[in-house]
């Protein structure tokens, strides 16, 4: 593992965050860890006020798109979240201590990223077609209606938007 990762925080750049449980376990597996880990999302959003462009909890690792907070740096904002998860399950330890993010640059990066997050549970196996996916920012994206974390869908995602997807794929 390297010693020293080299982040780029405070540049006004989305991210596409990655972070797993410990040991890749899946505790994330239930609907009641997978809900606790959606609410402590917003309420980490309405908190640090940064908006979430996509994401995706996977019954061991989660996939984040999301702005940089207006007031705090980024790794602040992972670990606010991570913890408030941790604390209302009871593995222990949770998390694994770091997590992977890379720094979105263009309108084409970040509808890749969106593609790869949103077809994660497809090409896991878990459904056949994304929009089965209870986990995920994909029907949100596909039908403007907001659930628990509330999607920034006013930002540049899929091209074509209200046109059916073909089962299975993304917009």
């Amino acid at each position: 593992m390297p010693t020293f990762l080299d982040r780029r925080q405070q540049t006004g750049d989305d991210h596409f965050i990655t972070f797993s449980c410990h040991d890749r376990l899946p505790y994330l597996a239930t609907s009641k860890a997978a809900s606790i880990f959606e609410h402590s999302l917003e309420s980490s959003r309405r908190k640090y006020l940064f908006r979430v462009l996509g994401c995706v909890v996977m019954p061991e690792h989660v996939h984040l798109l999301i702005s940089e907070p207006p007031t705090h740096p980024l790794s602040t904002v992972i670990g606010a979240l991570k913890r408030s998860v941790s604390k209302q399950l009871p593995e222990s330890p949770f998390w694994l201590a770091r997590y992977y993010d890379r720094n979105i640059f263009s309108p084409h990066e970040r509808i890749e990223k969106l593609r790869y997050m949103h077809r994660n549970p497809v090409a896991r196996g878990l459904v056949t077609d994304p929009r089965d996916y209870p986990w995920s920012s994909f029907c949100t994206h596909l039908t403007r209606q907001q659930s628990t974390v509330q999607i920034a869908i006013d930002y540049p995602t899929y091209p074509n938007r209200g046109h059916n997807p073909k089962p299975g794929g993304a917009p």
